[in-house]
């Protein structure tokens, strides 16, 4: 009894320590949607976290900023909200200044890259597939 009771005990200390060894990764998807315009409802962009994770790095896409600046994604750093810097009138050249551009910036330059060096994916990266897949 007693070592039945000395197990149980070291195996939820071990599953206590491994929970604080795994990292969180963020969920598996995301519904992405820019700042709402008062003029035009911009469509949501659905974005496959876990996917992204298999074949690129969390630098790859995060970074954070001091004093301004761009500064890279350091391992383990928190990721805030890209509209914590990316927003309209937070002086950012025009084309990064929201989350919007940021992100096609982001997305489609990474996109490009993909179809270049596979062009066999080229239609399913085509217009604004597939981050804003077409409702059925």
């Amino acid at each position: 009894m007693t070592k039945k009771i000395i197990i149980c005990v070291f195996g939820v200390i071990f599953l206590c320590c491994a929970g604080i060894v795994i990292a969180d990764n963020g969920p598996a998807d995301m519904v992405l949607q820019a700042e709402k315009d008062k003029a035009k409802k911009p469509k949501p962009a659905v974005f496959p976290h876990k996917k992204h994770q298999e074949i690129a790095k969390c630098g790859d896409c995060h970074h954070s900023a001091k004093d301004g600046k761009q500064v890279a994604y350091a391992e383990g750093q928190e990721i805030a909200k890209c509209e914590s810097c990316h927003f309209k009138g937070s002086g950012m050249d025009k084309k990064i200044e929201t989350y919007k551009g940021a992100a096609h910036v982001n997305c489609k330059t990474c996109h490009k890259e993909v179809v270049a060096s596979k062009p066999e994916l080229k239609d399913k990266f085509k217009g604004c597939l597939p981050c804003h897949p077409k409702k059925k």
